[in-house]
Order: structure tokens, then sequence, then C-alpha cells
């Protein structure tokens, strides 16, 4: 049918469904136990938000199921690919996935300064509670290091020297 034959209320856009946490091509998707329940925990909440759908306006109904929708499909790929490592089973030498690392700047600005992270996966990841994800920068800094080794990272455009403090799992 031509174009011009469509009335405009008809157009729908396609409804925008926000990206994941991103995750390098061809990295394997590591998680916590506690970040594998987050994700089935966001299922179904996605699930029960479909199901529950009480919008009357159907332009409206469509658009937020598709949301909705699309969401829960990119969940669903990323739970599919999830791979669990539990923090209590990496090694307890030196820093790994599931660790709480805490480290000082030896030198520049923050110079003296202590910092605490617990390396998560991608999904888990929240700097509000000091977890960062394992792919970040910092975290590939820290990744191998042994209590007491310094590992030297670029933030904020410069090179920051950080002495590993302790390594804990839990």
């Amino acid at each position: 049918m031509s174009r011009g034959f469509v009335k405009e209320d008809d157009q729908e856009e396609a409804p925008f469904i926000p990206p994941r946490s991103a995750l390098p091509a061809g990295v394997t998707n590591y998680v916590t136990p506690r970040g594998y329940e987050q994700l089935v925990k966001e299922r179904e909440n996605l699930e029960e938000k479909i199901s529950n759908l009480n919008i009357e306006n159907e332009k409206e109904r469509r658009h937020a199921r598709a949301t909705f929708t699309g969401s829960l499909n990119l969940l669903n790929e990323r739970i599919g690919t999830a791979r669990i490592l539990k923090p209590s089973e990496q090694p307890r030498e030196e820093v790994r996935f599931g660790a709480q690392v805490s480290f000082k700047f030896t030198d520049g600005k923050r110079k003296g300064s202590i910092q605490k992270f617990q390396l998560v996966g991608v999904d888990e990841a929240n700097i509000k509670e000091n977890k960062i994800a394992f792919v970040a920068p910092l975290a590939n800094a820290l990744t191998g290091k042994k209590k007491g080794e310094l590992a030297e990272v670029t933030m904020g455009g410069e090179i920051q020297h950080l002495e590993i403090l302790e390594i804990e799992y839990s």
C-alpha cells in the first residue's frame, strides 16, 4: 500500500529498548551467585509486568508490551550466557573475579587514599555499592595481583599506581 493512504495516527514508532550493560564481544559472561539471583528476579518482575499490563489505550498497551518483551529477550539472552563463578572457590592469594580488593593510591592527587571494590559481573556492577565490572580497566589492572603488589591503571587521564592492601572472598 502506498504511504499516501496511511493515516499519520497509524504510524507507531518502534519502542526504545535500553541496552544491557556492555559485555565485550567474545568475553564470557561471568556472574556471582548473587548477580545471577538478581538477573532471575529481574526476569520474574518483567514477566509479571507483561502479564499484568493494565493499559486501556491499545496503542500504549502495544508499545509497553513491546518494550517489556524486548527487555525480557535481552535479559533472557544474558541469563542464557551466564557462567556462575563462586567467589569462595577462587584462589585466595590473588585478585580474581568476585574478590573484594582494598588498595591505596601510592602517588598523584589521591596519594594515601584507600578504596575497596568487589569485582563482579557487568550486570551486577554498581559504583554506589563499590562493585565494578570485571571488564573495567581498574578490575583488569588489579586482576592477578597479590597482597602488597603494585598495579598501574590510567584514571582521569593519569597513570595511577595502586598498592594491594587486602584481598577478601565471601
